[in-house]
């Protein structure tokens, strides 16, 4: 095992596979919240959708839009300060960190889906 800076005693792995992971989940969370996956998923198809289902799951989409923008600000933060990025700990941290706040907006849309769906 081959030690690099900033990562004494470890793997190296490369910082595009957990920004390629912070991609998919941002693009889930966009087609689940915005592109009508969540809600064709939850509520049915556009015209057999339930209406109180549909105020539900948007409902869950605001809930889950604060969420999702601190995942995205936490991620592009890691790229974007010099200080960060330069340092593999950290960026791997702020990413590791990003993909768990990306996983957690999902939750809440699965879990306002959930129980919007009629």
């Amino acid at each position: 095992m081959q030690a690099t800076p900033g990562r004494p005693n470890s793997w190296w792995i490369s910082p595009a596979i957990p920004t390629i992971a912070n991609c998919v989940l941002a693009l889930l969370w966009v087609f689940s919240a915005l592109g009508g996956w969540g809600a064709t998923a939850f509520c049915g198809e556009a015209e057999q959708r339930d209406p109180g289902c549909s105020a539900g799951f948007d409902d869950a989409v605001r809930l889950s839009a604060p969420v999702a923008v601190l995942a995205l600000v936490v991620a592009v933060t890691g790229w974007a300060v010099p200080g960060v990025r330069q340092r593999p700990d950290r960026l791997d941290a702020l990413l590791t960190v990003a993909a768990i706040i990306w996983v957690l907006a999902e939750g809440v849309l699965f879990i306002g889906g959930y129980l919007a769906k009629p």
